[in-house]
């Protein structure tokens, strides 16, 4: 009986192995995503999830991403590291986040009077962008990709009306890559912090002033409650691009076909994230000037005027950077944006203008 018994057993344990063998062999890998937000937060969170969703289908299930919002594994801040060590396979987060570990990251994310969402697609993928932004992110062991754009970001919730350049100076504002460099030239000082802490900090009087996205997102975080003015253009940031940064040993460890699947996954979205923000901005700002008193505000031509001389300054100072590579990134952005920005006179800019004049906006 007990030979029986054994038997029996073993040939259950054949049969399970059997059965788990085609698994085995499709090489299920388990990722972990972290993110600079919380979890869902509209816009970028909701982007991350999507992103992380889209992986796991494009990848036939062989890569399952799971994400961790900022704060579960790491701090928001703490994600590019995270990647660069191998703690987490994969991050969603901005460029815009990196300066400190160099200056010519920030071009590849915002830019005061920089490139539009569509432009800052072209110059990556027509223009030489994607070449340098691979070499740059090299360095960290980093293989990165651009997965989304906020559109143009707001000028930010002020707690005062702005009137004059004097009115800036001194204001303890939260803003964050580049555009804290324009600031700072301004005489602001420029705070660097989540979106959630901003509101704390304007709610108790730590910041004066400070800017994240645009009415969605910052909506869903509140500011309406605390400022009430809020203040456009937002030349500080023209467009702001999300990025995936994947682990460059882990990528490279891939086969084609997964690579491309993580490729296509961030590729895809660039529009349905930038389009989804366009489309519930529009809608959020109604909501935030008919139901919660927001007064929409436009910066005076002479502070206009001011942040461009101060933005001029910024990339100038990019261009003579130390790092060679920061010099060759400036360069390539420069000479694309000057190209675009000349025949967008007579495309985007031509139309959009006429039809202002015809229908009002």
């Amino acid at each position: 009986m007990q030979r029986r018994e054994l038997l029996r057993a073993g040939a259950i344990g054949v049969a399970a192995t059997t059965l788990a063998a085609p698994a085995l062999a499709q090489g299920v890998q388990q990722w972990k995503m972290v993110t600079a937000w919380p979890k869902n937060l509209p816009g970028p969170g909701v982007a991350a999830q999507t992103l992380a969703d889209r992986i796991t289908a494009l990848s036939g299930g062989r890569l399952e991403v799971k994400l961790f919002a900022a704060g579960e594994l790491v701090p928001g801040r703490g994600v590019f590291d995270a990647v660069s060590e191998g703690t987490a396979e994969l991050y969603h987060a901005v460029p815009a986040y990196w300066g400190s570990k160099s200056k010519g990251i920030l071009l590849f994310g915002s830019q005061p009077f920089g490139l539009r969402a569509d432009e800052q697609f072209g110059w990556m993928y027509h223009g030489g962008g994607q070449a340098l932004y691979d070499e740059m992110y090299g360095r960290f062991g980093i293989k990165p990709f651009l997965c989304g754009n906020s559109g143009p970001q707001w000028g930010g919730w002020f707690r005062t009306e702005i009137n004059s350049v004097d009115d800036l100076k001194g204001l303890k504002f939260r803003t964050t890559g580049l555009a804290s460099e324009m600031a700072s030239k301004m005489g602001m000082a420029a705070e660097a912090m989540s979106g959630p802490a901003m509101f704390q900090a304007l709610q108790t009087g730590a910041l004066d002033a400070g800017e994240f996205i645009g009415p969605w997102t910052d909506s869903a975080l509140g500011y309406q409650q605390v400022a009430k003015n809020y203040y456009w253009p937002g030349v500080g940031e023209p467009s702001s691009a999300e990025e995936c940064g994947v682990n460059a040993e882990v990528f490279g460890a891939l086969p084609d076909d997964l690579k491309q699947a993580v490729s296509l996954a961030c590729e895809s979205l660039y529009n349905p994230v930038w389009t989804e923000y366009t489309t519930k901005h529009a809608a959020s700002l109604k909501k935030l000037v008919e139901e919660d008193g927001v007064q929409v505000r436009m910066f005076p031509e002479s502070v206009i005027s001011a942040m461009g001389a101060a933005a001029a300054e910024v990339m100038e100072e990019l261009g003579a950077d130390e790092d060679e590579l920061v010099r060759r990134i400036t360069e390539s952005f420069t000479a694309y944006r000057d190209s675009i920005g000349a025949y967008m006179t007579y495309a985007d800019n031509g139309q959009m203008n006429a039809r202002a004049s015809v229908m009002g906006y």
